[in-house]
């Protein structure tokens, strides 16, 4: 396999660790990049070679693509790992790499580009044979004919921002007179969030989950899939806690969905890895959107199919095709991944600052991925994510059981922690039961404001 010599990771925190870790497992040299602010981050004190590109803020120096590509220029990397966030899926940093011989690690510029926009993915997922929500067949870009969709649709409906993510630009209509008011508000938070007011319409689910399909492509026309993740609890519309497999399906429902997705796969030549995201409500799959990069998430996965994600695809993008087959892919037990953010558990103010206490779990099926340690400074100037607890077990049950063990022995002092939510989440017979929605956990927070 012809073997990339040099990776470049732009990106910082946990994720940039994760890939430090692959890269060093397959023998691949690594460089990383970081701002004034991440200059004690254990990524680069752990890398070979390490290149500050800028101040604390991000347009400065992760998202600052010259900046990125003279590193890339100055170490003789001839790769990049863009992560997650930042650059991760952005096309036209994809087409500068390209330009310059420096192979990104992801898919291709144009898929980036179809998936990037809301409505043109949708567009391609019904093309590829993937189920979708009934809305718009594009932009609604009149008050008429807002109304007439909806009346089509039927009520209640959700206007959404073509461009969008993270819930901005995203409004619920149940009236005439509600979808009047959310298709203005909704143009006008796109287009101050994204400098672009184009939104579309789609039927509003009342109770749905979230499922997500994590697929691989070699860019040659085979694919496979890597199952379902549960990404059902959420706190405006940011996952809080994910699982695999999903409680809500069983082995036929989740073959038959991992079959459409990579069949979809394989007709577009995708190369590498990325998630096709549904809403699921009585038995039918809903496509939201996908993403062309590696999730959060992707611990969930590897734990119940023993596929190291990130080392994938490295693989893919040195030419070196899929590891695996389809029938080579084993689902094994299950995986319950804590998002770990310095936050106010209740309030989820940001809580920067300085570990003056940092221990983490361990023990048969407990991992742990984070880039923070005792004594480092949590800088505010980012996501407030310092890591990510992953539990797995032979059933639902143990892995329940060894996830309240390990949330008991994570101590962290000094700022506040997301810790003690999920302290409560684990001990929630709804949670147990495997009982709930993408609204459950803000219902939860707003009936139990002190747990």
């Amino acid at each position: 396999m012809p073997m990339i010599s040099k990776i470049l990771i732009a990106n910082r925190g946990e994720i940039a660790l994760r890939v430090l870790r692959a890269c060093k497992e397959l023998g691949i040299a690594c460089v990383v990049v970081h701002s004034t602010a991440d200059a004690d981050a254990m990524h680069v004190r752990l890398a070979d070679e390490s290149v500050c590109i800028g101040p604390p803020p991000s347009r400065d120096s992760y998202l600052n693509i010259h900046q990125i590509v003279a590193a890339c220029e100055i170490t003789g990397a001839d790769a990049v790992h863009p992560g997650y966030g930042f650059l991760s899926e952005n096309a036209k940093f994809a087409d500068i790499l390209d330009a310059h011989g420096i192979t990104f690690i992801g898919p291709t510029a144009e898929h980036i580009r179809i998936m990037g926009d809301k409505i043109t993915a949708k567009q391609t997922a019904q093309e590829l044979g993937i189920p979708v929500v009934p809305g718009s067949d594009g932009e609604v870009k009149t008050e008429e004919d807002a109304l007439k969709t909806a009346a089509e649709i039927g009520y209640p409906v959700l206007i959404k921002a073509t461009a969008g993510g993270g819930g901005r630009g995203m409004k619920v209509a149940k009236s005439e007179a509600d979808v009047i008011e959310a298709w203005s508000t909704a143009r006008t938070e796109a287009a101050a969030a994204f400098g672009n007011d184009a939104v579309y319409m789609e039927k509003y689910l009342g109770k749905p989950r979230h499922i997500e399909i994590q697929v691989f492509g070699d860019g040659e026309g085979n694919a496979i899939h890597l199952g379902e993740r549960d990404c059902s609890l959420q706190r405006r519309h940011q996952k809080v806690w994910e699982e695999a497999n999903s409680p809500a399906l069983n082995v036929e429902q989740r073959m038959k969905i991992g079959e459409i997705c990579a069949s979809a796969m394989r007709k577009l030549k995708y190369r590498g890895a990325g998630t096709i995201e549904f809403l699921y409500e009585n038995g039918e799959f809903y496509f939201i959107e996908m993403n062309t990069r590696i999730q959060v998430e992707h611990p969930v996965t590897e734990m119940v199919t023993g596929i190291d994600l990130v080392q994938e695809q490295i693989r893919v993008a040195s030419g070196g095709g899929l590891s695996v087959t389809q029938d080579e892919v084993h689902f094994s037990g299950h995986a319950i991944e804590c998002r770990i953010n310095a936050e106010d558990p209740r309030t989820f103010v940001p809580s920067p600052g300085t570990l003056t206490y940092f221990h983490t779990p361990g023990g048969l099926g407990v991992r742990v991925d984070s880039g923070a340690y005792q004594g480092y400074k949590i800088p505010p100037y980012y996501d407030s994510m310092i890591g990510k607890l992953i539990v797995h077990g032979r059933t639902r049950v143990e892995c329940m059981m060894r996830l309240r063990r390990a949330l008991d022995e994570f101590v962290v002092d000094g700022i506040n922690t997301t810790l003690p939510l999920f302290q409560d989440l684990v001990s929630n017979q709804d949670i147990a039961n495997g009982d709930y929605d993408i609204h459950w956990l803000e219902h939860y927070l707003a009936n139990n404001p002190a747990a």
